[in-house]
Protein backbone atom coordinates (compact mmCIF):
# COMPACT_ATOMS: atom_id res chain seq x y z
CA UNK A 1 0.00 0.00 0.00
CA UNK A 2 1.32 3.54 -0.52
CA UNK A 3 1.32 6.10 2.17
CA UNK A 4 -1.96 7.33 3.87
CA UNK A 5 -2.56 11.16 4.45
CA UNK A 6 -4.06 12.38 8.04
CA UNK A 7 -5.46 15.86 6.94
CA UNK A 8 -7.05 17.27 9.57
CA UNK A 9 -10.24 18.52 7.68
CA UNK A 10 -10.94 14.80 7.19
CA UNK A 11 -13.12 13.37 10.16
CA UNK A 12 -13.47 9.80 9.60
CA UNK A 13 -10.14 7.34 8.02
CA UNK A 14 -9.72 3.95 8.00
CA UNK A 15 -7.70 1.32 6.52
CA UNK A 16 -5.83 -2.30 6.83
CA UNK A 17 -2.17 -1.85 7.76
CA UNK A 18 0.65 -5.11 6.34
CA UNK A 19 0.06 -7.92 9.17
CA UNK A 20 -3.62 -7.26 9.18
CA UNK A 21 -4.21 -4.65 11.71
CA UNK A 22 -6.85 -2.07 10.84
CA UNK A 23 -6.08 1.52 11.44
CA UNK A 24 -9.15 4.48 12.67
CA UNK A 25 -8.63 7.87 13.07
CA UNK A 26 -11.78 10.28 13.74
CA UNK A 27 -11.38 13.63 14.35
CA UNK A 28 -14.65 14.77 16.82
CA UNK A 29 -16.60 17.94 16.74
CA UNK A 30 -14.70 19.40 19.20
CA UNK A 31 -11.32 18.71 17.91
CA UNK A 32 -10.24 16.00 19.61
CA UNK A 33 -8.18 12.87 17.47
CA UNK A 34 -8.74 9.09 18.18
CA UNK A 35 -6.64 6.76 16.30
CA UNK A 36 -6.55 3.04 17.08
CA UNK A 37 -4.42 0.36 15.56
CA UNK A 38 -6.72 -3.33 16.30
CA UNK A 39 -3.95 -5.85 16.37
CA UNK A 40 -5.85 -9.25 15.62
CA UNK A 41 -4.62 -11.70 18.76
CA UNK A 42 -3.22 -9.03 21.18
CA UNK A 43 -4.16 -8.85 24.84
CA UNK A 44 -2.67 -5.82 25.81
CA UNK A 45 -3.30 -2.00 24.88
CA UNK A 46 -1.31 0.59 25.15
CA UNK A 47 -2.43 3.78 25.15
CA UNK A 48 -1.27 7.61 25.23
CA UNK A 49 -2.94 11.03 25.64
CA UNK A 50 -0.49 13.64 23.61
CA UNK A 51 -0.43 17.38 23.15
CA UNK A 52 1.90 18.77 20.13
CA UNK A 53 3.50 20.97 22.52
CA UNK A 54 7.55 20.56 23.51
CA UNK A 55 9.90 22.01 25.13
CA UNK A 56 10.88 24.22 22.13
CA UNK A 57 7.26 25.78 22.59
CA UNK A 58 8.04 27.75 26.08
CA UNK A 59 8.03 31.10 25.57
CA UNK A 60 10.27 34.07 28.12
CA UNK A 61 8.80 33.17 31.79
CA UNK A 62 7.71 29.80 30.99
CA UNK A 63 11.00 28.22 30.38
CA UNK A 64 10.62 24.95 32.02
CA UNK A 65 6.82 24.86 31.84
CA UNK A 66 6.30 21.42 29.97
CA UNK A 67 9.09 19.40 31.49
CA UNK A 68 7.26 20.91 34.94
CA UNK A 69 3.57 19.91 33.80
CA UNK A 70 4.99 16.43 32.89
CA UNK A 71 4.91 15.86 37.02
CA UNK A 72 2.55 17.67 37.63
CA UNK A 73 0.19 16.11 36.22
CA UNK A 74 1.04 12.71 38.29
CA UNK A 75 0.25 14.80 41.58
CA UNK A 76 -3.41 14.39 42.17
CA UNK A 77 -6.18 15.55 40.50
CA UNK A 78 -9.68 16.70 42.35
CA UNK A 79 -10.88 13.00 42.65
CA UNK A 80 -7.81 11.26 42.96
CA UNK A 81 -4.33 11.29 45.05
CA UNK A 82 -0.65 11.11 43.51
CA UNK A 83 -1.20 7.48 45.17
CA UNK A 84 -4.79 6.34 44.13
CA UNK A 85 -3.12 7.28 40.34
CA UNK A 86 0.17 4.61 40.87
CA UNK A 87 -2.73 2.21 42.57
CA UNK A 88 -4.97 1.93 39.87
CA UNK A 89 -2.45 0.74 37.43
CA UNK A 90 -0.16 -1.58 39.43
CA UNK A 91 -3.66 -2.90 40.85
CA UNK A 92 -3.94 -4.31 36.84
CA UNK A 93 -0.45 -4.87 36.44
CA UNK A 94 -0.28 -2.08 34.05
CA UNK A 95 2.52 0.65 33.59
CA UNK A 96 2.22 4.12 33.21
CA UNK A 97 4.54 7.16 32.29
CA UNK A 98 5.33 10.28 30.44
CA UNK A 99 7.72 11.82 28.20
CA UNK A 100 9.01 15.28 27.30
CA UNK A 101 10.04 15.73 23.82
CA UNK A 102 11.02 18.77 21.92
CA UNK A 103 8.17 19.33 19.99
CA UNK A 104 5.37 16.98 21.80
CA UNK A 105 4.32 15.73 25.71
CA UNK A 106 2.58 12.17 25.88
CA UNK A 107 0.85 10.68 28.93
CA UNK A 108 1.10 6.62 28.45
CA UNK A 109 0.13 3.51 29.87
CA UNK A 110 0.23 -0.42 28.89
CA UNK A 111 -2.34 -2.52 29.99
CA UNK A 112 -4.53 -5.68 29.44
CA UNK A 113 -7.25 -5.13 27.04
CA UNK A 114 -9.59 -5.29 29.75
CA UNK A 115 -8.28 -2.43 31.72
CA UNK A 116 -8.50 -0.21 29.01
CA UNK A 117 -11.41 1.62 30.18
CA UNK A 118 -9.86 1.94 33.91
CA UNK A 119 -6.92 3.57 31.82
CA UNK A 120 -8.58 6.33 29.83
CA UNK A 121 -10.61 7.49 32.63
CA UNK A 122 -7.17 7.67 35.04
CA UNK A 123 -5.04 9.29 31.92
CA UNK A 124 -8.46 11.45 30.95
CA UNK A 125 -8.72 12.65 34.76
CA UNK A 126 -4.98 13.58 34.80
CA UNK A 127 -4.76 15.42 31.80
CA UNK A 128 -7.89 17.80 32.23
CA UNK A 129 -8.01 17.71 36.01
CA UNK A 130 -4.84 17.85 37.78
CA UNK A 131 -4.84 20.45 40.72
CA UNK A 132 -1.25 21.76 40.13
CA UNK A 133 -1.43 22.24 43.72
CA UNK A 134 1.16 24.97 45.01
CA UNK A 135 2.62 23.10 47.86
CA UNK A 136 3.03 19.87 45.54
CA UNK A 137 4.17 22.49 42.94
CA UNK A 138 7.16 23.38 45.17
CA UNK A 139 7.60 19.70 46.29
CA UNK A 140 8.02 19.04 42.60
CA UNK A 141 10.87 21.80 41.97
CA UNK A 142 13.24 20.08 44.18
CA UNK A 143 12.43 16.79 42.21
CA UNK A 144 12.99 17.99 39.26
CA UNK A 145 16.08 19.80 40.36
CA UNK A 146 17.08 16.81 41.51
CA UNK A 147 16.89 15.00 38.22
CA UNK A 148 18.70 17.75 36.58
CA UNK A 149 21.57 17.00 39.21
CA UNK A 150 21.52 13.51 38.03
CA UNK A 151 21.75 14.25 34.54
CA UNK A 152 24.40 16.99 35.02
CA UNK A 153 26.69 13.82 36.99
CA UNK A 154 25.92 11.70 33.54
CA UNK A 155 29.20 13.17 31.50
CA UNK A 156 27.13 11.53 28.67
CA UNK A 157 23.91 13.17 28.87
CA UNK A 158 26.10 16.66 29.38
CA UNK A 159 28.02 16.14 25.86
CA UNK A 160 24.38 15.65 24.27
CA UNK A 161 22.52 18.66 25.88
CA UNK A 162 25.59 21.29 24.94
CA UNK A 163 26.05 18.95 21.40
CA UNK A 164 22.21 19.94 20.30
CA UNK A 165 23.25 23.61 21.55
CA UNK A 166 26.50 23.98 19.66
CA UNK A 167 25.08 22.45 16.52
CA UNK A 168 21.62 24.16 16.36
CA UNK A 169 22.38 26.93 18.36
CA UNK A 170 20.41 29.91 19.41
CA UNK A 171 17.36 28.29 17.83
CA UNK A 172 14.65 26.37 20.11
CA UNK A 173 15.34 22.99 19.24
CA UNK A 174 18.75 23.94 20.96
CA UNK A 175 17.29 24.20 24.46
CA UNK A 176 17.40 21.35 27.00
CA UNK A 177 14.03 19.45 27.25
CA UNK A 178 13.98 19.44 31.12
CA UNK A 179 15.13 22.86 31.15
CA UNK A 180 17.99 23.99 33.72
CA UNK A 181 18.31 24.94 37.11
CA UNK A 182 17.17 28.63 36.52
CA UNK A 183 14.74 28.37 34.58
CA UNK A 184 13.39 25.55 36.93
CA UNK A 185 14.29 27.54 39.80
CA UNK A 186 12.30 30.94 38.07
CA UNK A 187 9.22 29.65 36.43
CA UNK A 188 6.19 30.20 38.42
CA UNK A 189 3.21 27.98 39.29
CA UNK A 190 1.02 30.92 37.45
CA UNK A 191 3.05 30.80 34.31
CA UNK A 192 3.22 26.80 34.33
CA UNK A 193 -1.07 26.98 35.11
CA UNK A 194 -0.98 29.55 31.73
CA UNK A 195 1.01 26.97 29.96
CA UNK A 196 -0.90 23.85 30.57
CA UNK A 197 -4.56 26.38 29.46
CA UNK A 198 -2.88 27.73 26.31
CA UNK A 199 -2.00 24.05 25.46
CA UNK A 200 -4.00 21.30 26.99
CA UNK A 201 -7.41 22.01 24.85
CA UNK A 202 -9.57 19.40 22.88
CA UNK A 203 -8.20 20.74 19.13
CA UNK A 204 -4.58 19.97 20.71
CA UNK A 205 -5.77 16.71 21.69
CA UNK A 206 -4.55 13.48 20.57
CA UNK A 207 -5.40 9.75 21.45
CA UNK A 208 -3.69 6.87 20.37
CA UNK A 209 -4.34 3.50 21.59
CA UNK A 210 -3.04 0.18 19.49
CA UNK A 211 -3.04 -3.44 20.65
CA UNK A 212 -6.62 -5.43 21.40
CA UNK A 213 -8.85 -2.14 21.30
CA UNK A 214 -12.01 -1.32 19.67
CA UNK A 215 -12.21 1.81 18.28
CA UNK A 216 -15.66 3.10 18.72
CA UNK A 217 -15.44 1.61 21.94
CA UNK A 218 -12.95 4.22 22.46
CA UNK A 219 -14.71 6.93 21.25
CA UNK A 220 -17.02 5.98 23.74
CA UNK A 221 -14.47 5.79 26.77
CA UNK A 222 -12.61 9.12 26.33
CA UNK A 223 -15.66 11.22 25.69
CA UNK A 224 -17.55 9.72 29.00
CA UNK A 225 -13.71 10.65 30.70
CA UNK A 226 -13.59 14.45 29.07
CA UNK A 227 -17.09 14.89 29.78
CA UNK A 228 -16.51 14.23 33.69
CA UNK A 229 -13.59 16.41 33.29
CA UNK A 230 -16.46 19.18 32.12
CA UNK A 231 -14.47 19.96 28.89
CA UNK A 232 -17.02 21.36 26.33
CA UNK A 233 -17.06 18.65 23.64
CA UNK A 234 -20.31 20.24 21.64
CA UNK A 235 -18.17 23.38 20.87
CA UNK A 236 -16.80 22.99 17.35
CA UNK A 237 -13.08 23.29 17.39
CA UNK A 238 -10.63 22.24 14.19
CA UNK A 239 -7.64 20.57 15.02
CA UNK A 240 -4.48 22.13 15.88
CA UNK A 241 -2.40 23.03 12.74
CA UNK A 242 0.60 20.84 12.26
CA UNK A 243 3.98 22.17 12.21
CA UNK A 244 5.43 23.22 9.32
CA UNK A 245 7.91 20.71 7.81
CA UNK A 246 10.89 22.40 6.34
CA UNK A 247 14.63 22.89 7.06
CA UNK A 248 14.55 26.40 9.01
CA UNK A 249 17.71 28.66 8.61
CA UNK A 250 19.48 27.93 11.69
CA UNK A 251 23.03 28.89 12.66
CA UNK A 252 25.39 27.09 14.10
CA UNK A 253 25.95 27.97 17.61
CA UNK A 254 29.28 26.89 18.48
CA UNK A 255 32.37 25.15 16.31
CA UNK A 256 34.29 23.94 19.95
CA UNK A 257 32.90 23.29 23.07
CA UNK A 258 35.26 21.76 25.71
CA UNK A 259 33.50 21.23 29.49
CA UNK A 260 36.44 20.23 31.72
CA UNK A 261 35.82 17.60 34.15
CA UNK A 262 38.56 15.59 36.27
CA UNK A 263 36.51 11.80 34.75
CA UNK A 264 38.03 9.00 33.68
CA UNK A 265 37.02 8.89 29.84
CA UNK A 266 36.50 11.81 27.39
CA UNK A 267 33.08 11.88 26.11
CA UNK A 268 33.19 13.69 22.42
CA UNK A 269 30.73 14.24 20.23
CA UNK A 270 31.56 15.41 16.22
CA UNK A 271 28.55 16.41 13.73
CA UNK A 272 26.68 19.07 12.32
CA UNK A 273 23.45 19.77 11.24
CA UNK A 274 21.14 16.47 10.02
CA UNK A 275 18.01 15.76 8.34
CA UNK A 276 14.51 17.01 9.46
CA UNK A 277 11.85 14.55 9.82
CA UNK A 278 10.14 14.50 6.49
CA UNK A 279 13.15 14.95 4.43
CA UNK A 280 12.98 12.08 1.32
CA UNK A 281 16.52 11.13 1.88
CA UNK A 282 15.55 9.91 5.88
CA UNK A 283 15.31 6.18 4.67
CA UNK A 284 19.19 7.13 2.71
CA UNK A 285 20.36 8.57 6.74
CA UNK A 286 19.06 5.08 7.96
CA UNK A 287 20.88 2.99 5.72
CA UNK A 288 24.02 5.37 6.28
CA UNK A 289 23.51 5.49 9.60
CA UNK A 290 23.84 1.88 10.30
CA UNK A 291 26.83 1.45 8.16
CA UNK A 292 28.99 3.68 9.69
CA UNK A 293 28.14 3.70 13.82
CA UNK A 294 24.60 1.79 13.93
CA UNK A 295 26.15 -1.75 15.50
CA UNK A 296 28.98 -3.77 15.81
CA UNK A 297 29.44 -4.42 12.51
CA UNK A 298 29.25 -1.01 11.65
CA UNK A 299 32.50 0.87 10.11
CA UNK A 300 33.05 2.79 13.90
CA UNK A 301 32.87 0.57 15.73
CA UNK A 302 34.62 -1.78 13.74
CA UNK A 303 37.49 0.89 13.10
CA UNK A 304 37.80 2.24 16.91
CA UNK A 305 36.48 -0.51 19.48
CA UNK A 306 37.48 -3.92 17.52
CA UNK A 307 40.63 -3.27 15.55
CA UNK A 308 42.17 -0.89 17.79
CA UNK A 309 40.55 -0.77 20.83
CA UNK A 310 40.60 2.62 21.57
CA UNK A 311 36.53 3.22 23.01
CA UNK A 312 33.73 0.68 24.30
CA UNK A 313 30.85 2.40 22.83
CA UNK A 314 30.78 4.52 20.19
CA UNK A 315 27.68 5.25 17.54
CA UNK A 316 26.36 7.88 15.06
CA UNK A 317 22.85 8.96 15.21
CA UNK A 318 20.40 11.73 13.12
CA UNK A 319 17.84 13.38 15.25
CA UNK A 320 15.16 14.94 13.05
CA UNK A 321 12.49 17.67 13.79
CA UNK A 322 10.04 19.36 12.25
CA UNK A 323 12.45 22.18 10.89
CA UNK A 324 16.15 21.37 12.47
CA UNK A 325 18.25 18.28 13.23
CA UNK A 326 21.40 17.56 14.26
CA UNK A 327 23.67 14.45 13.05
CA UNK A 328 26.19 13.01 15.52
CA UNK A 329 29.06 10.87 16.05
CA UNK A 330 29.89 9.60 19.08
CA UNK A 331 32.56 7.73 21.29
CA UNK A 332 33.68 7.44 24.76
CA UNK A 333 37.82 6.85 25.40
CA UNK A 334 40.95 8.13 27.32
CA UNK A 335 41.71 11.44 27.72
CA UNK A 336 44.90 10.93 26.08
CA UNK A 337 43.16 9.15 23.05
CA UNK A 338 40.79 11.89 22.44
CA UNK A 339 42.52 12.80 19.00
CA UNK A 340 43.04 10.09 17.38
CA UNK A 341 39.59 8.62 17.94
CA UNK A 342 38.33 12.39 16.86
CA UNK A 343 40.22 11.77 13.86
CA UNK A 344 39.13 7.96 13.07
CA UNK A 345 35.32 9.22 13.49
CA UNK A 346 35.93 12.25 10.42
CA UNK A 347 38.07 9.90 8.82
CA UNK A 348 35.64 7.18 8.53
CA UNK A 349 32.65 9.62 7.57
CA UNK A 350 34.87 11.30 4.94
CA UNK A 351 35.94 7.40 3.12
CA UNK A 352 31.85 6.89 2.55
CA UNK A 353 31.68 10.57 1.37
CA UNK A 354 34.69 10.03 -1.08
CA UNK A 355 34.24 6.43 -1.95
CA UNK A 356 30.75 5.31 -0.89
CA UNK A 357 29.82 1.81 0.36
CA UNK A 358 29.75 -1.72 -0.77
CA UNK A 359 26.73 -3.70 -2.13
CA UNK A 360 27.63 -6.13 0.72
CA UNK A 361 27.60 -3.32 3.20
CA UNK A 362 24.85 -1.91 1.72
CA UNK A 363 22.39 -5.57 1.63
CA UNK A 364 23.58 -5.55 5.58
CA UNK A 365 22.21 -2.61 6.61
CA UNK A 366 18.99 -3.47 4.63
CA UNK A 367 18.51 -6.57 6.26
CA UNK A 368 19.61 -4.88 9.91
CA UNK A 369 16.92 -2.05 9.54
CA UNK A 370 14.03 -4.16 7.68
CA UNK A 371 14.46 -6.79 10.65
CA UNK A 372 14.53 -4.41 13.21
CA UNK A 373 11.77 -2.77 11.95
CA UNK A 374 9.63 -6.24 12.02
CA UNK A 375 10.48 -6.81 15.60
CA UNK A 376 9.86 -3.47 16.49
CA UNK A 377 6.38 -3.44 15.07
CA UNK A 378 5.04 -6.75 17.17
CA UNK A 379 5.21 -4.16 20.41
CA UNK A 380 1.82 -2.16 21.09
CA UNK A 381 3.61 0.24 22.10
CA UNK A 382 6.03 0.82 19.09
CA UNK A 383 2.80 0.77 16.94
CA UNK A 384 0.82 3.26 19.28
CA UNK A 385 4.42 5.67 18.85
CA UNK A 386 3.88 5.20 15.16
CA UNK A 387 0.64 6.86 14.98
CA UNK A 388 1.51 9.47 17.09
CA UNK A 389 3.95 10.25 15.06
CA UNK A 390 1.91 10.48 11.79
CA UNK A 391 -1.05 11.94 13.37
CA UNK A 392 1.29 15.09 14.90
CA UNK A 393 4.47 14.88 12.98
CA UNK A 394 4.38 13.79 9.46
CA UNK A 395 0.37 13.99 8.78
CA UNK A 396 0.96 10.55 6.89
CA UNK A 397 1.56 7.11 7.41
CA UNK A 398 3.26 4.66 6.61
CA UNK A 399 3.01 0.95 7.32
CA UNK A 400 5.92 -1.86 7.70
CA UNK A 401 5.64 -3.31 4.38
CA UNK A 402 5.62 0.68 2.82
CA UNK A 403 8.54 1.19 5.15
CA UNK A 404 10.35 -1.93 3.60
CA UNK A 405 10.16 -0.47 -0.16
CA UNK A 406 11.33 3.02 0.56
CA UNK A 407 14.25 0.98 2.39
CA UNK A 408 14.63 -1.15 -0.32
CA UNK A 409 15.08 1.39 -3.00
CA UNK A 410 18.08 3.04 -1.43
CA UNK A 411 21.40 2.94 -3.58
CA UNK A 412 24.88 2.94 -3.16
CA UNK A 413 24.72 6.61 -4.55
CA UNK A 414 22.47 7.87 -2.52
CA UNK A 415 24.33 6.63 -0.08
CA UNK A 416 27.45 8.62 -1.05
CA UNK A 417 26.02 11.85 -1.92
CA UNK A 418 24.15 11.80 1.22
CA UNK A 419 27.45 11.17 3.11
CA UNK A 420 29.04 13.93 0.96
CA UNK A 421 26.64 16.67 1.82
CA UNK A 422 26.53 15.62 5.74
CA UNK A 423 29.99 15.65 5.69
CA UNK A 424 30.57 19.04 3.71
CA UNK A 425 28.17 20.47 6.33
CA UNK A 426 29.51 23.45 9.28
CA UNK A 427 31.10 21.27 11.91
CA UNK A 428 30.75 21.20 15.81
CA UNK A 429 32.63 19.37 18.21
CA UNK A 430 31.60 18.87 22.32
CA UNK A 431 33.86 16.98 24.28
CA UNK A 432 33.02 16.32 28.51
CA UNK A 433 36.39 15.07 30.53
CA UNK A 434 39.64 15.91 31.04
CA UNK A 435 40.79 17.16 27.97
CA UNK A 436 42.15 20.83 26.38
CA UNK A 437 40.71 22.16 23.68
CA UNK A 438 44.03 21.95 21.99
CA UNK A 439 43.25 18.69 21.24
CA UNK A 440 40.47 19.38 18.58
CA UNK A 441 42.21 22.31 16.52
CA UNK A 442 43.03 20.42 13.51
CA UNK A 443 39.79 19.14 13.48
CA UNK A 444 38.24 22.89 13.11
Amino acid sequence: MSEILFPLDQSDLSFTASGGSSVRRTILPSGVRVLTEHMPGAQSVSISFSVAVGSRDETNGHFGSTHFLEHLLFKGTKTRSALDIAVAFDSVGGSSNASTGKEHTSYYARVQDKSLPLAVDVIGDMLTSSLIDAKEFENERTVILEELAMNDDDPQDVAHEAFAQAVLGDHPLGRPIGGTNETISAVTRDAVWEHYQNNYRPQDLVIVAAGGVEHNQLISLVEKALLKAGWNLDATAMPVERRILQQAAISRGSALNVIHRPIQQANVLVGMQGLVADDERRYVMGILNTVLGGGMSSRMFQEIREKRGLAYSVYSFNQGYSDGAYFGLYAGCSPAKTKEVTRLMIEELQKIANDGIREDELVLAKGNISGSLALKYESTMARMNRLISAEIVNGEFFDLDESLMHIDRVSLDDIQKLAADIAGRERSIVAVGDVTEAVFEDFL
